[in-house]
């Protein structure tokens, strides 16, 4: 089956990539939605440079879904429709356990008549990044929740030692609950690597993020 990824550049929807072209079906494109006000895309905080050259990495079209806040929802609709015109008949999602997120995501795709398709949803937490790592992906530490985990995990590529830092914090080593964020950058799914430099340390209050660019 044809398919557009719903892709944040974070671990689990490159997991989903992957285990959805592992299953048979073919990606047509990838979306990704942008904070047209910040100039980079929502939760994972890439600027246009770094997600062409996501894009090209991986093979496939980009469809940038640039909106605030409140358009978030129509502009993400649309931006399945335009998936569907490239020949996509489902969308596949990276989400694991969520029920509010299983729910959006099917009201989006029944909205665009498409299907919904989440390969990684029922997982064990553990079991999703075991996977991500075992698969050989380059998964880099982007954004935390201070609530849970301090600056010093910013820029860390998540590994076995990094995961067992994390879990002495009480976090989720999913980072499910948004305790943390992370960008891929190279693995089963990439063309090549995408050569990548770390930047400043952003302090935003209850979180703080590590600026990443495209190099």
């Amino acid at each position: 089956m044809k398919f557009a990824m719903s892709y944040s550049c974070g671990k689990d929807s490159a997991l989903a990539l992957h285990k959805m072209i592992q299953s048979g079906h073919e990606p047509v494109c990838i979306i990704v939605t942008f904070n047209k006000d910040a100039g980079r895309s929502w939760f994972h905080g890439a600027d246009d440079e770094l997600l062409g050259e996501v894009s090209r990495a991986l093979g496939l079209p980009l469809i940038t879904a640039r909106c605030s806040g409140e358009e978030y929802q129509s502009a993400f609709e649309n931006a399945l429709r335009q998936a569907k015109k490239l020949g996509a008949q489902c969308v596949a999602f990276g989400d694991i356990d969520i029920e509010g997120h299983l729910s959006w995501n099917r009201e989006r795709c029944s909205a665009a008549e498409l299907e919904c398709l989440m390969p990684l949803w029922g997982m064990a937490r553990a079991d999703a990044v075991s996977e991500l790592l075992a698969a050989g992906f380059t998964a880099h530490i982007k954004s935390i929740d201070k609530q849970y985990l301090d600056t010093s995990f910013l820029g860390e590529a998540l590994s076995e030692p990094v995961i067992v830092r994390i879990a002495a914090t009480g976090a989720d080593i999913c980072g499910e609950n948004g305790e943390y964020h992370t960008f891929v950058s190279d693995g089963p799914i990439f063309r090549h690597a995408v050569p990548v430099e770390f930047g400043e340390i952003i302090d935003l209050g209850t979180h703080a993020v590590i600026d990443i660019k495209h190099v």
